[in-house]
């Protein structure tokens, strides 16, 4: 099953998270592909998301960009002051031979799911062009709940299934119960899964790609 990366803003860990289950199914010897259809912000001799991934993963890991572009900002505005014209027939076209070529390809989205990507398109018609179902990552600290079920609920209005959300950065040993009530109030309301609960410098991913391909 190919899976998309979407998040309840930008800056939450979604890239920490796909490096993170990447490795886990390349060590179960998949055939993996990770695609970031769209990064901004990259200036000549800095590293892409999908090179940071690449180069903090063991085994053998295709990776793909439809668009990379220089200007620090969302992918629409990026675009147009690089003077890229963003297709999204171009990014499926790109999914599609990485799909065919492997056994799993999990896509990362730009921030969350109604950044612009380019006049006439959102992050969510991305996703709805692909058709694929999507794990969300959010934060842990106050806001978190609102952020998570307005996209659980976005998504929903879309059609677009939810495999269930993902908590990063989520400071070890918190007593705070904005941060430890979270988690679980978003599971009730949402009506999603909490697939993990991500703490700093976690490097096991066995129990998330569990939960991810235990779905009805």
């Amino acid at each position: 099953m190919n899976f998309f990366i979407t998040a309840t803003d930008t800056d939450v860990g979604k890239t920490y998270v796909a490096r993170g289950i990447v490795q886990e199914l390349l060590k179960r010897n998949k055939q993996v592909a990770y695609f970031k259809p769209l990064q901004s912000g990259i200036v000549p001799g800095t590293p892409s998301d999908a090179e940071m991934v690449s180069n903090n993963t063991v085994g053998k890991l295709t990776i793909k960009n439809s668009y990379i572009t220089i200007t620090p900002s969302t992918p629409s505005v990026s675009a147009k002051i690089d003077g890229v014209k963003i297709d999204l027939d171009k990014i499926a076209a790109d999914y599609n031979k990485l799909s065919k070529d492997n056994d799993i390809v999990v896509t990362e989205g730009s921030g969350g799911i109604f950044v612009p990507v380019n006049d006439n398109s959102l992050i969510s018609d991305i996703i709805k062009k692909l058709d694929l179902p999507c794990i969300i990552v959010a934060r842990p600290n106050l806001g978190t709940i609102n952020h998570t079920l307005l996209t659980i609920n976005a998504l929903r209005n879309l059609n677009i299934k939810i495999l269930g959300v993902i908590i990063s950065n989520y400071p070890p040993h918190t007593t705070d119960p904005v941060i430890t009530t979270a988690p679980g109030l978003i599971e009730k309301f949402g009506r999603v899964k909490i697939l993990d609960i991500i703490r700093n410098n976690q490097t096991d991913f066995s129990k998330t790609v569990d939960k991810i391909y235990k779905q009805p």
